[in-house]
């Protein structure tokens, strides 16, 4: 868990009781969801900074933000994502409404963006980003959370490999700026709705022969859906499935090429990958193209940033016309978990320029921090009238560059005493008119002596 974060069991305080139906009582503090943690101040000054740097790199590609519901009709994942699967069978919130409409927090980002495509219509190609709370009822762990925040695009329009690679590139290229090294591309192709037939039907019969030696959930159902066997991290259903046939040797011209291409231009852009034949990733929509980023410097069990790939079929199945598309989501809890392990990214909240000490009273620290902040400096101040000796411990607290007292002889003399509080400079008394000035000397004064790194 990050700094400034938590996620609390949810079993009743030993205070409580119940009422006479049973519903719990309690006095107790009030905590948050098991499995759903806060995000404090200054760590999200970092969710800040990851949030505006992956804007900034996608953007720069042509993808503008998409805002879409965190509530969605349940047919959107039922359709996309698929009913045999474990996010729509066991981890999916859902609810009937007042309405008696039965409702889906969303479990994933790009089932939404493409609905919001079918529904508005935009021109294609179409290119989307977001930043989004995704919702899975699943067990509670380091880097697994019953709400995570995802950052992702789509694109759709083209069938172009070429844009597989522009995707791919684009999240490689970001997790790279945050300076993470143990992390690997893996690659894949899904085939198509030509293709895949064969393959899953090929593979069944290779389970058909080793049900036995599956996990008890695969031996189960392993033949409704064939390739979430391979998905299965459970030793049973990895060693039952060495030797099994490989998708990639199974693929059609058409699916081929496209995967070739996606690879060519991986390499001419020198972005490195490691083919993965296990790699079918967990949903209905997929075709051909594939990926995941894994970190090699957190627990194996947790160690996806993230991943993605086409979906040509998915518009289609939310009712909209033949559309290809291409994405991915990148999880922010798991990236700052990354980067905390390798020691990268380590941003911190930007020190406030100044506070305000106030042992005048009147308006004089009102007016003199509102000047300061209209003049774009990071400003506070101390309020209900506490000593000296009390707001100086909150201005160093702070972090403040510099404090700025007023009391009864400033007020006299129409001046502000400044203090550097992070140098051995001396205490200062500087005109009224002038402060503005003064203090912006005063802090390019201080930077130039030391400027801190402050990743962007």
């Amino acid at each position: 868990m990050t700094a400034g974060s938590a996620a609390p069991d949810d079993a009743p305080p030993d205070d409580a009781g119940t009422d006479a139906s049973g519903a719990t009582l309690t006095h107790a503090a009030a905590r948050t969801p098991k499995g759903m943690h806060d995000i404090l101040w200054p760590e999200s000054t970092r969710w800040e900074r990851l949030v505006t740097r992956f804007a900034g790199f996608v953007e720069g590609a042509g993808y503008g933000l998409a805002v879409t519901p965190v509530l969605e009709h349940v047919a959107i994942f039922n359709r996309g994502i698929g009913e045999g699967s474990d996010v729509v069978g066991k981890e999916m919130y859902t609810f009937a409404d007042r309405d008696g409409q039965i409702m889906a927090l969303r479990p994933e980002g790009t089932a939404p963006i493409v609905r919001a495509y079918v529904q508005h219509h935009p021109v294609p190609p179409w290119k989307a980003w977001y930043v989004a709370p995704s919702f899975r009822h699943e067990n509670p762990q380091h880097g697994r959370y019953r709400q995570h925040f995802q950052l992702g695009v789509e694109a759709l329009g083209p069938s172009d490999a070429d844009l597989d690679v522009e995707v791919v590139a684009l999240a490689f290229e970001f997790i790279a700026s945050l300076r993470l090294q143990r992390v690997t591309l893996k690659l894949h192709s899904m085939g198509d709705y030509l293709c895949r037939p064969g393959y899953v039907e090929l593979l069944r019969e290779f389970l058909a022969d080793r049900r036995s030696q599956l996990c008890l959930a695969h031996q189960a159902r392993y033949d409704q859906n064939p390739l979430r066997v391979l998905d299965c991290k459970t030793p049973e259903c990895e060693d039952a499935t060495e030797g099994a046939p490989r998708f990639l040797d199974n693929l059609c011209e058409p699916c081929t090429a496209h995967f070739a291409r996606v690879r060519a231009g991986l390499d001419a852009l020198d972005v490195p990958f490691t083919i993965d034949h296990r790699l079918v990733r967990g949903f209905d929509y997929y075709t051909r193209t594939t990926f995941e980023f894994a970190s090699g410097a957190i627990d194996a069990a947790q160690n996806a940033l993230g991943g993605g790939g086409r979906y040509n079929g998915l518009v289609e199945m939310l009712g909209g016309p033949p559309t290809p598309g291409i994405g991915f989501g990148l999880g922010i809890e798991r990236i700052l978990i990354a980067c905390d392990a390798e020691g990268v990214f380590a941003t911190e909240a930007p020190p406030l320029d100044a506070y305000v000490i106030d042992v005048a009273g009147g308006e004089s620290a009102v007016l003199l921090t509102a000047e300061l902040r209209r003049a774009d400096f990071r400003v506070d101040r101390a309020f209900d009238n506490r000593s000296m000796k009390s707001q100086m411990r909150s201005a160093d607290r702070s972090g403040a560059l510099v404090a700025l007292f007023i009391g009864p002889k400033e007020l006299e003399k129409g001046t502000v005493s400044l203090r550097p509080l992070r140098s051995e400079e001396d205490q200062r008394s500087v005109p009224r008119a002038d402060i503005v000035a003064e203090l912006r000397a005063q802090l390019q004064k201080s930077t130039s002596k030391e400027t801190p790194e402050h990743p962007t």
